[in-house]
């Protein structure tokens, strides 16, 4: 199985006609055209499309799924869709877009979570619908039509911060969980300095883009300056990505206190005997704060 490519795209397309109509699908420009995005510098009249985004949202979370499930190493490790865990605010109303779990149910307990994935992709490329054929071709990358797909996509992002800080703030039985938000799309340079804030004060553990070559000539930003953001460039790449998070143990603290109090802390964990029992407690104070 590959990263997410044109032929994800192209595949989405087709199989989607076969319960919506290609108006649901594209757009209709002046001039008779079905596209996926209004071309860059196209002036006519415009619609919006409802029905694609909810198609696009669904196809790409089945497919991270079925990614997932075709990488996991471990095989006591479930890939779950639409997960729900209620004691940390993750509900029915809204669920986990997927999380990877070591009980294979649709309503967990914090422990029994290993990793939760909010999934931001959508149609990259620009894509054509001959209605006379039938046929659909890719006419251009994200630089040639006014869709801002995916990591472009500043409302996408500000609502995937939004729903992990909310994850994050919700109990401290969310503070070992790791949350990643995943992409097919480059983070622009505004975005880069905030996943990598993000990153390094724990709430999000990344941004990640699996879509290798977004770009039909050129290339994009491989990685932020403090990984908040990465663009995978095959699967052994997401793979290792994965292992380091499932083999590290990691535990979100927060707080403001005096330098004072933060004094008194430190000197009280300081008494344990190891790293480890030193960082347990530095967190159980932290927490009681």
């Amino acid at each position: 199985m590959r990263l997410w490519c044109k032929t994800q795209e192209k595949l989405f397309f087709d199989k989607s006609r076969n319960f919506a109509s290609h108006q649901q699908l594209f757009y209709r420009t002046d001039d008779g055209r079905y596209l996926a995005y209004w071309p860059r510098g196209y002036r006519g009249a415009k619609s919006t499309l409802q029905a694609r985004n909810s198609l696009i949202g669904n196809y790409t979370e089945k497919w991270v799924s079925d990614l997932l499930n075709h990488i996991l190493e471990d095989s006591s490790l479930h890939v779950i869709q639409q997960a729900q865990i209620p004691s940390i605010g993750i509900t029915r109303r809204s669920p986990a877009d997927i999380v990877i779990a070591t009980e294979n149910k649709k309503v967990l307990m914090p422990d029994e979570v290993k990793l939760i994935f909010e999934v931001k992709m959508s149609i990259v490329w620009n894509w054509e619908y001959d209605v006379e054929t039938s046929r659909i071709r890719e006419v251009g990358d994200f630089r040639t039509h006014q869709g801002r797909p995916s990591f472009t996509r500043s409302d996408s992002i500000l609502k995937a911060i939004g729903k992990c800080i909310d994850i994050r703030v919700s109990s401290f039985k969310a503070s070992k969980i790791p949350l990643v938000v995943l992409g097919n799309a480059p983070l622009s340079n505004g975005f880069c300095k905030k996943a990598d804030y993000l990153k390094t004060s724990g709430i999000i553990q990344g941004f990640w883009s699996l879509n290798s070559f977004p770009l039909n000539h050129g290339n994009t930003r491989k990685r932020s300056s403090k990984n908040g953001f990465i663009r995978f460039d095959n699967i052994d790449e997401l793979n290792m990505s994965l292992n380091t998070i499932f083999n590290q143990e990691l535990n979100f603290f927060s707080g403001m206190e005096t330098p004072e109090r933060l004094g008194e802390i430190i000197e009280i964990a300081n008494n344990e005997k190891t790293y480890e029992k030193k960082g347990l407690k530095f967190i159980n104070l932290l927490k009681r704060s």
